[in-house]
């Protein structure tokens, strides 16, 4: 566990900010508790967070909305969700806000632990396999500072985003599998997580769209291919 990590975490609840807070820090996590959503916002925009623990249910401003204002200003920060929704509606709008995960109350502190271990693992540590720039058609591909850039136009990537390219980098004109996507990008594969992926998938194809040489065919119940006709795509930068 990076003893350095900072927490954002925005709860409401009294009690349970504070037994949470008291908790993580002395697992070694740096914790700011925000009590609603306007003192949320004020930590948010003074401090660097390193991942966001946040409450559904928040006065004055929603963890919805606050989470999508977070995402526009910061796209590549690791979201958890604290929630006792378990309505199925409400965890897919997060997961296309871009959640990384859901944490349901009442919850063990193991396991919201393990779970903040294994997304900062998955966010903050490198894929072991392909490397860090690439070529796709007319785009370049920069992995590591999450950059997608064709001719002038540069487009700024979230973190799944650039996870999910790489591996479909890596797999060039190769089908690369649901499961494998889904267990190495998000740490598991169920039905939430395959709609998230889903959405991500959609939203590359968009950022791809401007070449017609380039497309992300969905092989239904297998997973996805990147093609580049004519195979002009190629890696350009090396193996870590």
């Amino acid at each position: 566990m990076d003893q350095h990590c900072k927490i954002l975490l925005v709860e409401d609840d009294e009690n349970l900010g504070f037994v949470v807070k008291d908790n993580l820090e002395e697992m070694g996590y740096e914790v700011a508790h925000a009590r609603d959503g306007h003192e949320a916002q004020k930590l948010f925009y003074k401090h660097e967070f390193d991942v966001i623990l946040m409450d559904v249910m928040l006065p004055k401003v929603d963890g919805f909305e606050l989470t999508a204002e977070f995402r526009a200003a910061n796209p590549g920060i690791p979201v958890i969700f604290l929630t006792a929704k378990s309505l199925k509606e409400d965890r897919i709008r997060g997961f296309k806000l871009g959640a990384d995960d859901y944490v349901t109350k009442p919850f063990s502190m193991e396991e919201l632990q393990l779970r903040i271990e294994a997304l900062m693992k998955r966010v903050y540590g490198h894929l072991q396999e392909g490397g860090k720039s690439f070529r796709i058609g007319r785009y370049e591909f920069d992995y590591e500072n999450m950059q997608l850039r064709l001719a002038d136009k540069v487009q700024k990537l979230t973190q799944k985003e650039a996870e999910l390219l790489r591996l479909l980098c890596v797999k060039q004109n190769e089908v690369l599998k649901r499961e494998k996507a889904l267990e190495l990008i998000w740490g598991e594969n169920d039905y939430f997580a395959g709609r998230s992926m889903d959405v991500f998938i959609s939203k590359l194809r968009k950022h791809l769209s401007e070449d017609p040489d380039v497309s992300i065919e969905n092989l239904h119940g297998v997973g996805f291919k990147l093609s580049v006709s004519g195979d002009k795509s190629k890696e350009t930068g090396q193996a870590e």
